[in-house]
């Protein structure tokens, strides 16, 4: 039976409920921590299962051939010094691409419906109604359309709001309108009310929303960043909503995890802080299809749709 290394920063419970159903999973595989993988036997493992790990603890294993992330995310194994010849694999699964298509549709009627302001007039004990928008009045844009994308437009879809995405290359979506590569970025920005941010986190993407393309959305537009913080430059966000331009910024994800307790976003009147819980991974699906991916290798030496390390997904 080979070993299969399990390498993540999270708790010890977390570890263990991981290892216990990976283990299920893959009956006919050892499943370990690193620290539980002798000199012998890292020299023989060739698979490892991680969870946002130290990268670091890769080295431990000379002869690794691919690496299955339980997270959809692997921009911290991208930019580490890990080999290019290891292959990495991000997690694809339906139910989270499912959990957060609910939250995008749960925290997009949150702004349309005026639910923040709504909190900040309750702390106030202030009676006061704010204009309505009817969903087919409201310009509602994704950027990314990926796994997670499609399903977020799908599920919005059966509102009647005014759909249109974004991505880096050109796709064709029934009902929805679409743009792509950077020259149409603004054109996108420019006629969206609530803008949703799923992109990935790659070199491209750092940052890629700073001040002038924020900028080049209207006036009293809202911001859902369900994907990664660093996507958007925090601090001329922060400038667009104290100067007016900007209403509103849900913001489940950040530059540094957890959010500092001196940060500033924490207290600002016109953000909502989320801890990262907008599409978290499903234990049990997840080991599933990371098991299914490893049988499937080890039967025909065939490897799961790999991640493009020049694009960075």
């Amino acid at each position: 039976m080979k070993r299969i290394a399990f390498i993540s920063e999270l708790d010890a419970t977390a570890k263990a409920n991981w290892l216990a159903i990976l283990q299920k999973q893959l009956p006919n595989e050892i499943v370990c921590l690193p620290e539980q993988i002798n000199d012998a036997q890292a020299k023989t493992v060739d698979v490892a299962i991680v969870a946002n790990p130290d990268p670091k603890q890769l080295d431990q294993f000379p002869n690794l051939v691919w690496i299955h992330s339980v997270w959809a995310g692997v921009e911290k194994l991208l930019d580490s010094t890990l080999s290019t010849s290891i292959k990495l694999v991000r997690l694809i699964d339906p139910k989270m691409s499912q959990t957060m298509a609910e939250s995008v549709l749960a925290w997009t009627l949150y702004l349309q419906r005026n639910m923040a302001e709504y909190g900040q007039q309750q702390q106030n004990r202030q009676w006061q109604q704010l204009p309505s928008i009817a969903s087919g009045d409201l310009r509602v844009s994704v950027l990314g359309v990926g796994e997670l994308g499609l399903a977020a437009l799908q599920i919005l879809g059966h509102l009647d709001y005014q759909l249109a995405c974004w991505s880096r290359t050109p796709k064709q979506l029934a009902g929805i309108e679409h743009y792509s590569g950077h020259t149409e970025l603004k054109g996108l920005l420019a006629k969206t009310d609530i803008l949703i941010n799923l992109l990935p986190l790659t070199a491209k993407t750092h940052h890629l929303l700073d001040e002038a393309l924020l900028s080049e959305l209207p006036q009293g537009a809202k911001i859902i960043n369900f994907s990664r913080g660093a996507v958007i430059d925090s601090n001329a966000l922060i400038k667009l909503l104290n100067n007016d331009h900007l209403a509103h910024a849900v913001l489940d994800v950040f530059e540094q995890e957890p959010l500092l307790e001196n940060d500033p976003l924490w207290q600002h009147p016109k953000v909502t802080v989320l801890p990262h819980i907008s599409a978290p991974t499903d234990l049990n699906s997840a080991a599933s299809i990371v098991a299914e991916n490893i049988t499937r290798y080890r039967q025909s030496n065939i490897l799961p749709d790999c991640v493009d390390r020049k694009v960075g997904y």
